[in-house]
Parts: structure tokens; C-alpha cells; sequence
């Protein structure tokens, strides 16, 4: 049986006001190309680098974020290659001294050991001729701080892989140290995989620069499946780098892979050494917010959510931070309205927040390319609007009007209710009314539902609904119903 062996290198554009070592801004959106540059990123004679205290104390914040051992002691290191992105003819970043060494990050109830996590900075962009005349140098995020994760071979399968990759994606995100969008090249992965059977060593395969999760994953069990057909075969497995064809949903040979000696490493001659107190790393990691796990693990204790409902609350910092904002007002509203309300009402009124935006919210968010930060819909007015349908004054078909005019006007939902009408039919006499009306016009589902056929009463209830333009309470209306029948 053959055993796959997996590692990954994922690199994390850090979010900083300027680049690594120079005072250029480090702004991923500029579109005009070698704008954000000056001597120092362009490697001119005579220029000397200046180490960003704020990327260096982000990558310790990940570091401590992930259970590392952080370095009292740490310098940068000069990585010797010569490639037309890169502009000095080397790379400064960090070989025997990274900040941060032997973490973890737990992915279910496994735990994936991290050998390293270190500091560099980027190299600039090329962009390629689409007929193949020539290959242009964007050196804008040239000197962008660069954070490189180097985890151990214990990884299995390409689900395991995407979801360290994405766990990862979102400490980074709660931690404010990266925004690590893949699209944008933010955060981009590379796998470094072999097959052997158990006990023994296979040879080393590298997949580069990974831009999706889903590539992450699809690229791991492809290389699987290559691997594993040609040891079938009795063929060599190649020590390579290899890229991914998105199209081809296939890897590709690109190069042989380069040994660590190859980019003859030693100290980097114009940075000093950082030094780390134990009161300044204490006092870094008393600014770790609550992270992913640690939230789940709450949110199924204080408000009891299903599991799928808690993925997707916490998958969002900024939605799931808005939740705990509504349910405050909610509670407030409990309390300073004497609500003798239930444990089991408390919890249906968290539901029903969930529910209203994971769905409905999300909907009317992905419809318009809005996000969180955008929405107009203060948490105030959210709890107003659940409070509604949790007191029975609107109907569920009604609220969807009422949360998408609140979508696009951000108003309270008690004055679009007075004035649009919109409240629910309460009046047991006038719904009775409109029911027998239903009844008069409709005889035959009538005589059906006499006659036992359930669904015939549904559809009456859909017809009251409808002359009351969602307005009635259909549970009420059933019973009504029932009785008058």
C-alpha cells in the first residue's frame, strides 16, 4: 500500500503600510505598473534596506497564533538566485534563524506540526507577452513583506491540505495580518509531495503557486493518482517542480527542483540581528484576538447553532462579529423589557439571527458584489426586524419584503411596516373574514380536505396568504381553516 507524504509552503503577502525594507507603499490594488518603487526596492549601488518592525512583529503575532517557539534571536539571510523578477540578484530572507519554529495548528482532530514560519520579501511580478514576443517586470510588490509557513510532512489527502490552507487563510484574516486573498496573489501555496510504500522514502515532487483552495485540494489528488500509476508501473518518479493546469485540471513538469545549497545562503551583511525580550513577546501575544477554533468552540456553547451554521459564521470575521452585535440587542431587548423568555425561546431567537444571514443576507449580498463592511443594516435595526418575526407581527413571506428594502435603504423596519402596510393580520375577525371568501371561491378544496386530503387544505392556506399578500399568519390560518370547514 503506498503512503503519501505531504508538506506545504504557503506564502502570505502581509498587509503593512509600506514594503520590507523601504518606505514605498504596499498597495496590492495599484493598477499602474512600477509606480510603488524607489532605489532600495530596485536594488540601485549604494541604497541600504531598513527591516519593517510591523511585518516582523505581524509574522510573531502568526508565530505565536500557531503555537510556535518564537526566536529571542533572529537574523535575515541573502537566498542567491538570479530571475528578472527579482531585482538585486538575491532575496532577503531567513535560513537557520526564522522567528518562529516548531508550531501547530490543529485541523479536526488532527494536528499538523509547523517546522517554520519566517519572513522575506517578494519578488516583482512578470507579465507575459500572449504571443511570446517578450515578458514585461511590474516592480510594484518588488519588497512587499513576504510571510513563508513550512509545515511537516503530515499531511494525507488533498481535503487535509485545502483545509490547513484554509484554516490558515482565516488566522490570518482574524489576526489583521494579511487580507491573504488568492486571487489577488495574497496567498499562494505550494505542495511538496512523494509516494512511498510505508517505511520507506519517496522521492519529492513540488506543485508551485497554487492560487485556490479548490486548486489546492483538485492538485494533491491528481499528483496522488499520477504518482501512484507510474510505481504501479515499475516507472521513476522524477524530482521536480511541477505547475497545475487549471483547464487540464492536471500538474505539468516545469523544472528539476533546486537543493538549499544551490542558493548558496549566508548572513545578510546590511540588516543587524533581531533580538525579542520575553516582555515583548508577552506583550504581542496579549494582542491575539479570539481565533476561528476558539470562536466555534463558543458559539456552540452559548448559542447552540448546528455545526454547518457555525462554519459559516465564523468563516466571516466581520458577519460573524455582526451576529454577536444583533443577539446583544436582542438580549438587551430581553432583559429591558421584562421578556419572562425561556432557554429554548433564547436559542430560537439566535437561530432565526442565523438563519436570516446566513441566507437571506447573503443572498442579497452576493447578488449585488457587496460584502459585510458595505451593508447599510445597522445591528440595531437587524434586531428590530427579528424581534418582528419572532413576536408574530410579520410573516416570514413578509420579512423577506422588509429585509431587502432595509438592504438597499438601511431604514428601521417599523417605519416600512407603517408605511407600507405590511403588518401581519391579527384581527381574528377579519381574518375570518377573508377565509370564508377563500372558502366561498374555492368549494372544492373545501369538500376534498372534508373528504381527507391534507394537501387541499395547503393550498387554501396559499390562497388566503395570497389575498392577504402574505400577511396572514399561516398557522393561525390553518386552524381557522380547520374549524370553519
Amino acid at each position: 500500500m503506498l503512503k503519501p507524504t505531504i508538506g506545504l509552503e504557503i506564502h502570505s503577502e502581509l498587509k503593512t503600510k509600506t514594503k520590507m525594507f523601504c518606505g514605498c507603499l504596499n498597495d496590492p490594488d495599484e493598477k499602474h505598473p512600477n509606480t510603488n518603487i524607489c532605489p532600495i526596492c530596485m536594488a540601485h549601488p549604494g541604497t541600504l534596506p531598513v527591516a519593517n518592525q510591523t511585518a516582523i512583529e505581524s509574522v510573531v503575532r502568526v508565530g505565536l497564533a500557531l503555537n510556535c517557539e518564537i526566536a529571542q534571536f533572529s537574523k535575515f539571510d541573502r537566498k542567491n538566485y538570479f530571475y528578472p523578477d527579482l531585482p538585486k540578484g538575491y532575496q532577503i530572507s531567513q535560513y537557520d534563524l526564522p522567528f518562529c519554529k516548531r508550531g501547530y495548528l490543529k485541523i479536526g482532530e488532527n494536528k499538523i506540526n509547523i517546522t517554520r514560519v519566517h519572513l522575506e520579501e517578494d519578488t516583482a511580478r512578470l507579465q507575459h507577452d500572449p504571443k511570446g514576443n517578450a515578458a514585461l517586470v511590474d516592480f510594484n510588490r518588488a519588497g512587499v513583506p513576504l510571510m513563508e509557513l513550512v509545515t511537516e510532512p503530515d499531511i494525507v489527502s488533498g481535503k487535509q491540505a485545502r483545509e490547513f490552507a484554509q484554516e490558515l487563510q482565516l488566522i490570518l484574516r482574524y489576526l489583521g495580518v494579511s487580507d491573504a486573498d488568492m486571487e489577488k496573489g495574497q496567498m499562494r501555496v505550494e505542495v511538496n509531495i512523494s509516494l512511498a510504500k510505508g517505511g520507506e522514502r519517496g522521492t519529492k515532487v513540488e506543485i508551485k503557486n497554487l492560487n485556490s483552495l479548490r486548486s489546492v485540494e483538485k492538485s494533491v489528488d491528481y499528483e496522488i493518482r499520477r504518482q501512484s500509476e507510474l510505481i504501479g508501473e515499475g516507472k521513476k518518479i522524477n524530482q521536480e517542480t511541477r505547475g497545475w493546469d487549471e483547464s487540464k485540471q492536471e500538474t505539468i513538469s516545469q523544472r528539476s527542483k533546486e537543493e538549499a545549497q544551490d542558493y548558496r545562503y549566508f548572513p545578510e551583511p546590511d540588516l543587524p540581528p533581531v533580538t525579542f525580550t520575553q516582555e515583548q513577546i508577552e506583550k504581542l501575544k496579549s494582542t491575539i484576538p479570539e481565533l476561528p477554533q476558539q470562536k466555534r468552540t463558543r458559539f456552540s456553547k452559548e448559542y447552540n447553532l448546528p455545526e454547518n451554521d457555525i462554519t459559516v459564521l465564523v468563516s466571516d470575521k466581520e458577519l460573524s462579529g455582526y451576529f454577536e452585535d444583533v443577539v446583544s440587542e436582542l438580549l438587551g431587548w430581553f432583559k429591558d423589557e421584562n421578556k419572562k423568555v425561556s432557554e429554548e425561546e433564547r436559542l430560537k431567537a439566535f437561530k432565526l439571527t442565523a438563519n436570516y444571514l446566513i441566507s437571506d443576507l447573503q443572498s442579497l449580498l452576493s447578488a449585488g458584489g457587496f460584502l459585510m463592511k458595505d451593508l447599510k443594516i445597522t445591528a440595531e435595526n437587524f434586531a428590530e426586524f427579528i424581534k418582528l418575526i419572532f413576536e408574530g407581527k410579520i410573516t416570514s413571506r413578509v420579512a423577506k419584503d422588509i429585509l431587502a428594502e432595509m438592504f438597499n435603504s438601511g431604514a428601521d423596519p417599523s417605519v416600512l411596516i407603517e408605511k407600507g402596510g405590511l403588518s401581519q393580520v391579527s384581527d381574528e375577525t377579519e381574518l375570518e373574514k377573508i377565509i370564508k371568501d377563500v372558502i366561498l371561491q374555492n368549494p372544492k378544496p373545501a369538500e376534498d380536505y372534508k373528504k381527507g386530503k391534507e394537501e387541499s387544505l395547503q393550498f387554501l392556506v396559499g390562497q388566503v396568504m395570497k389575498a392577504t399578500k402574505g400577511k396572514a399568519n399561516p398557522e393561525k390560518t390553518a386552524s381557522i381553516l380547520k374549524n370553519i370547514i
